[in-house]
């Protein structure tokens, strides 16, 4: 009888114990999953914002190249996700389906993006400083050749060109469709494909132009001349991280943390981050690791 009381009171004592191990889970603030989309920036933005958040004291869920903007932003409503980097262009026409616009201007669009987001019970917790804007892109050495630097010089050489694009930019009414309006221009050939191949594309000869982003260093790797806007057909497209009105009133000390990056990447820097994953083939999580490391906003 006694060995029986013993063995209880050490199976208590055990649990007793065991339980105290696990404190360090209980005194978390809390559960953060955070989205990002198809592409080495997204990637690199969503373990920066899971690595501020996790030293602010949650526990953080990358769900890295969870999908393209809709999966993402259907993910963020139905709480499956709690925070993604956005675009205000994108949210702007995709997103909030506001109609495309002569001219564009980044603060109307961002304040338009903002009081559209009302009405949905989203947030913008901060904008983070740099834009990743769509363009058209060439071969330098065609462009230097044909005298083209804008997207109007391209419009009588477009009929004879093949342009490759990403399949959203190929179908969104602020993307390819609104630059031919603009521009009154139609390419001889369309090929769409996943950005990945559609820089090898033109790298290779198979097309001549493509949808380019701004941010990314394949234009400067692969000798790309980015045409410029001369009709600011396209809108701009400035990083921001939104979340639910519901996460941001019950998560404060979240949203303060994500606030530490408010206007601290310009695009050059981002190209750069961009950079050491393409070329240097770091992990994102470690750039985004090393550059919050940087910025002194975490301690290594």
């Amino acid at each position: 009888m006694k060995t029986k009381i013993l063995f209880a009171l050490i199976i208590c004592f055990s649990l007793v114990i065991s339980g105290c191990s696990q404190t360090p889970q209980e005194d978390t603030k809390g559960e953060v999953v955070i989205g990002s989309k198809l592409f080495q920036e997204s990637y690199i933005m969503a373990h920066m914002l899971g690595i501020i958040l996790d030293d602010a004291g949650y526990d953080v869920e990358v769900r890295e190249g969870l999908g393209g903007t809709f999966v993402n932003y259907e993910a963020l409503k139905k709480g499956e996700i709690n925070t993604y980097v956005e675009y205000t262009g994108t949210a702007y026409s995709q997103i909030l389906k506001k109609p495309s616009l002569d001219t564009w201007d980044s603060q109307t669009i961002y304040n338009e993006t903002a009081t559209g987001f009302v009405q949905e019970n989203i947030t913008i917790a901060t904008s983070l400083g740099f834009e990743n804007a769509y363009a058209l892109a060439v071969k330098e050495s065609w462009a230097e050749e044909n005298g083209v630097t804008t997207i109007s010089d391209l419009g009588p050489h477009a009929s004879e060109m093949v342009i490759g694009t990403d399949p959203e930019f190929a179908k969104r009414e602020d993307g390819l469709p609104h630059i031919k309006d603009v521009y009154d221009i139609e390419f001889k050939e369309y090929k769409q494909t996943v950005s990945n191949i559609m820089y090898e594309s033109i790298k290779n000869g198979d097309v001549d132009a493509v949808s380019a982003y701004t941010t990314d260093t394949r234009n400067e790797i692969f000798d790309l001349r980015v045409l410029e806007d001369d009709q600011n057909a396209l809108p701009p497209y400035d990083a921001i991280v939104i979340v639910t009105d519901e996460f941001a009133a019950n998560n404060p000390d979240a949203i303060e943390a994500i606030q530490q990056l408010n206007d601290r990447i310009d695009t050059d820097t981002m190209r750069q981050l961009n950079y050491k994953f393409d070329v240097e083939k770091m992990d994102a999580e470690v750039i985004a690791q090393d550059f919050l490391v940087q910025e002194g906003l975490i301690t290594e």
